[in-house]
């Protein structure tokens, strides 16, 4: 049967937001609809937008007006629109009226309907649609935007935790766990289609199970997962602090499945920023839980995330992130800039920081941060390790390769010389020889061979 139309998808933002797309995405071919991979073959193109701070609004009506100027081109097929996503959810109304150029506006809880949405589209109808966000699916069919390899799983959506800075529990409401059943199940389904490694995501994956208040948790969950075959790694993202606990530690680190690797949003060491953000801990606690992590996880990888010139951060606040990033060398870490976002807390706090002192504090941790990681990277040259082919990379005649330690786009790669063919997913033994002559923070290496033991004849 001949498609509708040919329609192109764009997910901004973090992989949460491309879990909803890709799920949008086979909804949208069960209706009739041809998913393309490139804008110049699109009829149609839907723009799931993120709406969580300043820059990533930015990026999205940005990409909405480029959008536009394509369409108005007389070298394009494009003819509508669709804006969906955490963007849209927030504001729906104001970018309606601002940018009336566009076809449909779609919020988070009407991703069910975007097929409906489609058809009324194709003739010429604008809809602007309103929607409770808590009937956002939780469960569905998704088509990847992933290499076949690897593949996102959201245990949750949502958040009922209170940072004073952040707008995620307006914008996708309060934390809902998926059914552990749900997720073994679409697991299993990723497996069988060749996946090896999973992403586990949400706004706060150790408050997995809370809500069920039936003893499942973050822990029983990962239990279940290692008993499917075919897994590589299990990778968790977005682990909060406070939530940190010995049944955690002892599931990662008794099981080769998961991956010896912890992402823990930390935004700040210092006590009085942390309270004023809602967040947990001060300098001293945060120290004690990551040497806790380090002794009951071997060489486990330590990521964090940190937020510069939240209100009222005092220049000896700032030296104690700097003295504290210096103290735990953090195996990869970055942060961004506090931006004021509508209707949370922190708009209204006193000590607002100037823009200038903000960005003379970003420049300075990224320096310290960088340095910190060219050390990190320095320290594995020499040794062996495991990791999984991700592709090629024709310019420079080596497969691209990451290692457990590493996540795709926001961590670093290593370039592997190999004589021998290597495809997308194969798991590969790596020596490290050196950095990459273009960026410090990757590495180069060859394939490593395990020695043949001793016969007794040259014993």
């Amino acid at each position: 049967m001949k498609s509708k139309a040919n329609v192109f998808v764009i997910s901004l933002g973090c992989d949460k937001n491309r879990v909803d797309a890709e799920i949008m995405a086979s909804k949208i071919k069960e209706g009739g609809y041809n998913v393309c991979n490139s804008l110049n073959r699109a009829d149609i193109v839907i723009i799931n937008t993120c709406g969580f701070i300043q820059s990533a609004k930015e990026e999205a009506i940005d990409l909405i007006f480029d959008m536009i100027v394509e369409r108005n081109s007389d070298e394009t097929r494009l003819s509508k629109i669709i804006v969906t996503g955490c963007l849209v959810q927030r504001y729906t109304d104001e970018i309606a009226d601002l940018i009336p150029e566009l076809d449909a506006y779609v919020c988070l809880g009407a991703n069910a309907d975007i097929v409906e949405i489609l058809d009324n589209v194709m003739i010429d109808m604008r809809v602007i649609k309103h929607a409770d966000v808590c009937n956002l699916p939780l469960e569905g069919k998704r088509l990847l935007s992933t290499p076949k390899h690897y593949a996102y799983l959201k245990i949750a959506e949502g958040c009922s935790n209170h940072c004073t800075y952040c707008a995620i529990p307006g914008i996708r409401g309060p934390y809902r766990s998926r059914r552990p059943e749900n997720i073994i199940k679409e697991a299993k389904k990723l497996v069988k289609g060749g996946v090896k490694q999973l992403f586990l995501i949400a706004q706060d994956t150790s408050s997995y199970g809370r809500d069920f208040n039936d003893g499942t948790n973050l822990s029983s969950l990962l239990r279940s997962l290692c008993e499917i075959d075919g897994i590589w790694k299990i990778t968790l993202l977005y682990v909060y602090p406070e939530r940190i606990d010995d049944e955690l530690l002892d599931v990662i680190a008794s099981n080769d499945k998961i991956a010896k690797y912890l992402d823990i949003p930390l935004q700040h060491c210092s006590g009085s920023v942390l309270k004023r953000m809602g967040r947990f801990g001060n300098r001293d606690e945060l120290l004690a839980l990551i040497k806790h992590i380090r002794e009951k996880i071997p060489g486990v990888t330590l990521r964090s995330t940190f937020m510069i010139g939240f209100p009222g951060e005092t220049d000896d606040d700032f030296r104690q992130l700097q003295g504290f990033m210096s103290a735990v060398h953090f195996n990869r870490s970055g942060c961004f800039i506090f931006s004021c976002e509508d209707g949370t807390p922190a708009e209204h706090l006193d000590g607002q920081i100037d823009e200038t002192v903000k960005n003379f504090r970003f420049s300075e941790f990224n320096f310290q941060n960088n340095m910190i990681m060219e050390l990190e990277q320095h320290s594995k040259i020499g040794t062996v390790m495991e990791g999984i082919c991700d592709g090629y990379d024709e310019s420079r005649f080596a497969f691209i390769c990451r290692p457990e330690s590493d996540i795709p786009e926001s961590d670093t790669v290593v370039y592997y010389y190999s004589q021998y063919p290597v495809e997308p997913g194969d798991i590969v033994k790596m020596k490290i020889l050196t950095t990459d002559s273009e960026c410090d923070l990757d590495l180069v290496a060859e394939p490593y061979y395990e020695p043949e033991p001793e016969s007794e004849e040259n014993a």
